[in-house]
């Protein structure tokens, strides 16, 4: 199987990410499943992996969530080292924007999409797999933070 980004957005200036807002990317990430990878879907449901940010364990989020099917799997609290994004995509992301100024949003989007498509499927493979071993870690560890 083949691993690459499917769905990403950005906020507008001066907007946060409420639960409502939440909900709706969940939506259009959903479709956007359905449509490239129809057998994820189609399994008992989708797995996802997001930390206990309010938004994202808030009632129109979970009310989503369970509407279409997914499972969610339990993140402990006070622990980015779950998240592939955080310590996988963003690290080299960040290497990636370093020295790089943007003049307006288009310019950082533009950006971050170069970023995107310069990666290879096993770039986020290798941060998928390191998912299993991150994840034994922390529950060995009863979820402290670690590096």
């Amino acid at each position: 199987m083949s691993l690459y980004i499917i769905h990403y957005s950005f906020l507008n200036p001066g907007e946060t990410i409420t639960s409502e807002k939440y909900a709706q990317e969940i939506d259009e990430m959903h479709q956007k499943l359905q449509h490239l990878q129809l057998a994820l879907v189609n399994r008992k449901g989708p797995i996802l992996l997001h930390d206990n940010a309010r938004p994202h364990v808030a009632q129109p989020t979970l009310q989503k969530l369970n509407e279409l099917g997914y499972e969610v799997l339990p993140h402990p609290p006070y622990s980015p080292d779950l998240l592939p994004t955080n310590y996988h995509i963003f690290k080299h992301l960040n290497n990636f924007l370093q020295g790089k100024r943007f003049h307006n949003q288009q310019d950082a989007e533009n950006a971050f999409q170069e970023f995107v498509k310069s990666r290879s499927t096993d770039f986020y493979a290798t941060g998928i797999n390191q998912l299993i071993s991150r994840w034994q870690k922390c529950v060995d560890c009863n979820g402290a933070y670690f590096d």
